[in-house]
């Protein structure tokens, strides 16, 4: 490895610790906002599609060009994000910040089946072990949230969280198998455009139908409104990054850098809650930790490359047969 390389592989270190790091954040500042009593998750994420709309929107309509993907995609896209988004943040109401960044993980299980179903991408034996393996970590999870342990979880009703988040994993799933299509094809900027777009049309619809009476609730103190403001700064950032880290260092580190937001909400937990944390999450983690390595390190050995990796909305995959190399660098995604 060269000097080039040596900065290149640094740089990309970085850039995936700041990804995972935003993710850890957005679980932070959404279990801070539910602690402060206010719900409203779709409010949440409505901040996050207006900033991409605002940045990349722009963009998009000084190119001047027709969409390389029909629209109807974009709002089927665009839906099953913000119903993930909403999901996972409707789930800090009963949850622990532990438990749902954890339980984020279901989402490579449903990728894989839904890739293996449409895109007929086929995986090794020891990805599906991988993955198995991520399961039995995240089944401890629901053991202790059920008060298995002596510790049990945190939450009000943390089955219910529990159950909230597993939903978001298929979201968020669905939502990226359709972004794999439209990105490793057509554009990014595009993509994540028309995903700010619907985004922002379709949640002022459904807060104005679900949400509109627990938002006349908050009450909007400049501590709410930081709050607010952090996870759409956050959520940004994860939008953005994420697919630049995807193209330039592939799967593998990705997937690596991302196990350490789980460690971020760990820490968190323990320093800012002053919470003990059960025995059960830091053995579940470690399962989990074990078994996205696995999946990971045998990701190169397939001559199907398609791979998954999320952290609270993104996932990857590698190239399918019919595509050359230069074509899989494009195959940069964001839940």
């Amino acid at each position: 490895m060269n000097k080039r390389e040596i900065w290149r592989f640094i740089y990309l270190l970085c850039l995936g610790q700041i990804v995972s790091f935003s993710v850890a954040l957005t679980s932070f500042t959404s279990s801070l906002i539910a602690n402060l009593g206010a719900d409203a998750p779709l409010t949440q994420s409505l901040f996050t599609y207006i900033s991409l709309s605002l940045v990349y929107a722009p963009i998009l309509l000084c190119r001047r060009r027709k969409l390389l993907v029909p629209w109807y995609w974009y709002i089927g896209l665009a839906f099953v994000d913000v119903q993930g988004n909403f999901l996972v943040v409707k789930a800090y109401q009963y949850s622990s910040i532990t438990s749902v960044t954890l339980l984020d993980c279901w989402t490579i299980p449903w990728v894989m089946i839904l890739t293996w179903i449409v895109l007929k991408t086929r995986y090794s034996v020891w990805q599906f072990i991988g993955a198995g393996i991520c399961v039995v970590g995240l089944v401890l999870v629901l053991f202790s949230d059920a008060g298995v342990s002596s510790g049990g979880g945190t939450g009000s009703r943390p089955l219910l969280g529990d159950g909230l988040v597993i939903a978001s994993t298929l979201c968020y799933a669905l939502s990226n198998v359709t972004e794999e299509y439209c990105v490793k094809k057509k554009d990014r900027v595009e993509v994540v455009a028309m995903l700010g777009v619907f985004g922002v049309l379709i949640s002022v619809l459904q807060i104005s139908i679900f949400e509109k009476k627990s938002l006349e609730e908050v009450k909007w103190t400049p501590t709410m409104i930081s709050l607010f403001a952090g996870f759409a700064a956050a959520s940004f950032l994860f939008y953005t990054i994420v697919p630049f880290v995807l193209k330039m260092s592939g799967a593998t580190l990705f997937n690596l850098s991302l196990l350490t937001s789980d460690m971020w909400a760990v820490l968190i937990r323990v320093f800012f809650y002053h919470q003990q944390v059960d025995w059960l999450y830091y053995l579940a983690f470690g399962v989990v930790a074990i078994g996205l390595i696995i999946y990971s390190l045998n990701e190169h050995n397939l001559h199907f490359t398609t791979t998954f990796e999320n952290d609270q909305a993104i996932v990857i995959y590698e190239r399918l047969t019919q595509e050359n190399p230069e074509e899989a660098n494009d195959a940069v995604l964001s839940a």
